[in-house]
């Protein structure tokens, strides 16, 4: 079984751009890979949630660098990698709902049905392993992606993808020079979707957890170029814990939606119910707080911008 890895991408201060976005891809897709056996079983759920972390933090570095990499170059692999991360989606938001969701309130709801509803979560669970993770895993379509993925960003396909004089001089750009301002871009994003949010509308906020998650895989691409990147990413955390869990609470109402669908045992039914209003409350008191933690986020002090943070370039 792999271990979890925090170990950056081994981005250096002496590479392009096109450069440190092939080191990003295959440092990504080789850890991929180390996850893909363990993706197949829910024994140890990490398997499924690196695996779809990992597709997501490449469609992110795709969508980050896309001042670099023409469209026509990165579109084919965006819906490629959303294919693969949307089967894995069904089995992944199971996974939270037993060992987050149930398991964590069934101590404290003192009401029948909890039982009932893990037996129900955990056949949908393995029907969803079977039927959807596996089936792709075993795909022709996937095969190819494994097989052709690497070729691109070993070969650097987008070079030769007819980028324009524009693209071109962003791929041969320093990817210190690029760092910085992609960074300052991706926070403006979210301090643009964050500043006037309204907290209690649903849509607003997701679109603010997307933008956070992007500066989020951002920082992480360009931990290895600027020292107290670790510290800014900390920043972010109590803002990101209550917008997961904002999610959280969305995606356990579609999943008990689709579970009790059929559904007549009344003490399921209940249990359900007394569920969702318990993790809605939990949510709710962590929104209390979401003034001070976006009061952290803006404070936070930006390390790209720091000559005396710059890690030096190494070969």
């Amino acid at each position: 079984m792999p271990t979890k890895s925090k170990t950056p991408a081994p981005v250096t201060a002496n590479q392009s751009v096109s450069d440190a976005f092939a080191t990003i891809m295959r440092h990504n897709f080789d850890y991929l890979l180390s996850w893909e056996k363990a993706a197949r079983s829910w024994e140890d759920i990490e398997g499924v949630h690196q695996f779809r972390v990992t597709l997501r933090r490449m469609r992110s570095a795709l969508s980050l660098f896309r001042k670099a990499i023409p469209k026509s170059a990165r579109s084919y692999w965006s819906d490629e990698l959303r294919w693969v991360a949307g089967e894995l989606g069904l089995a992944r938001d199971l996974d939270v709902f037993i060992s987050e969701g149930l398991s964590t309130v069934a101590r404290d709801l003192h009401l029948g049905g909890s039982q009932g509803l893990l037996r129900l979560a955990e056949a949908r669970r393995a029907q969803a392993y079977e039927e959807q993770v596996c089936v792709m895993l075993d795909s022709e379509r996937y095969r190819r992606f494994k097989e052709d993925f690497p070729v691109w960003f070993e070969n650097r396909q987008w070079e030769s993808d007819e980028p324009g004089k524009k693209k071109l001089k962003q791929l041969s750009m320093d990817i210190v020079a690029f760092s910085r301002k992609l960074m300052d871009k991706q926070e403006r994003k979210v301090l643009a979707a964050g500043s006037p949010v309204d907290r209690y509308d649903s849509k607003k906020m997701h679109s603010l957890r997307i933008e956070c998650k992007k500066l989020r895989y951002a920082a992480e691409f360009f931990r290895p170029l600027f020292m107290g990147m670790d510290t800014f990413i900390s920043h972010m955390k109590g803002l990101q814990d209550l917008l997961g869990l904002m999610n959280d609470v969305a995606v356990m109402r579609q999943l008990l939606d689709d579970l009790l669908a059929d559904e007549a045992d009344h003490e399921i039914l209940i249990y359900a119910g007394g569920l969702i209003g318990w993790r809605t409350c939990d949510y709710h008191h962590m929104l209390d707080q979401f003034d001070a933690y976006w009061e952290e986020f803006i404070e936070a002090k930006h390390p790209w911008w720091k000559k005396s943070a710059l890690v030096h370039a190494t070969s």
